[in-house]
């Protein structure tokens, strides 16, 4: 590099000089991006959160974030039956699963059963090798992230092991009765209204049964979800809570709420 490039980048600020020699290729950025005052940052100006209810610490035992949250869980320790319903990222499938986690721990069922229906968001990726559990595991990685983060890898696969953790096709659920189990059902609005009412006359005695999912995000076509319809019918039976998730119960992203505001 020559000494006339070399002063041109000290004068535009990009290279600073005296601390590296001649033949450095270090460089700086022109501006750093903290002087840039109208800079985004995740962290907000002033370095603190820009929203301090919003920080995402996180804690082994789970607590409310929101009223909504409060409301989902106090429902689920109450009721046998629960409706969760609400955009992504209101920690409906986190919620019920670690409800699930914390009920088996401590001996008031004696298995989880999550089951999810195999549609495909809009691309379908074709058949895949293996048995069931391989050709159902890229649709069931959801529930797997949910377990592991409440469950060590190797606690959950021993749990499996023994039959105490049960992931079960949607397809496969008829004629069982699911007695002493804490049972989720995730992503319902890809179910329709029949296979819908197949799941939920599966609960058993001793049992809980959540039901999760957000009527605007199905991947069926219009008409064929049973989901808002199933809730709108379950309002009217005292001994089922239909828990209504809002965008202000939205614990990712700040951004996330923002964009399902204007989508």
């Amino acid at each position: 590099m020559t000494k006339r490039a070399l002063k041109r980048m000290a004068r535009e600020g990009a290279y600073e000089t005296g601390h590296y020699g001649d033949d450095a290729k270090v460089r700086r950025l022109p501006i750093d991006i903290r002087e840039r005052g109208n800079a985004w940052n995740p962290l907000g100006h002033d370095g603190a959160p820009s929203n301090p209810e919003r920080d995402q610490s996180y804690l082994k035992t789970i607590k409310p974030k929101s009223p909504g949250q409060a409301e989902l869980m106090e429902a689920i320790d109450n009721k046998n039956l629960v409706m969760a319903l609400g955009p992504a990222g209101t920690g409906k499938t986190y919620i019920a699963i670690s409800k699930a986690v914390e009920a088996l721990e401590a001996g008031t069922v004696s298995r989880i059963v999550l089951s999810r229906p195999a549609v495909e968001a809009g691309e379908s990726i074709g058949y895949l090798p293996g048995d069931m559990e391989d050709k159902l595991a890229p649709y069931l990685r959801p529930l797997y992230d949910a377990l592991t983060d409440r469950l060590s890898v190797k606690r959950m696969r021993a749990l499996m092991a023994e039959g105490a953790i049960e992931i079960a096709p949607v397809g496969f659920m008829r004629g069982r009765t699911l007695n002493n189990a804490f049972v989720v059902i995730d992503e319902a609005q890809n179910c329709t209204y029949m296979q819908l009412k197949m799941l939920l006359t599966r609960l058993g005695w001793h049992s809980t049964m959540v039901v999760t999912g957000d009527p605007n995000q199905s991947d069926l076509l219009p008409g064929i979800s049973g989901l808002a319809d199933v809730a709108d019918r379950f309002e009217a039976v005292s001994n089922i809570a239909v828990v209504r998730l809002a965008d202000r119960d939205i614990v990712r992203h700040p951004l996330v709420a923002e964009m399902l505001g204007v989508l």
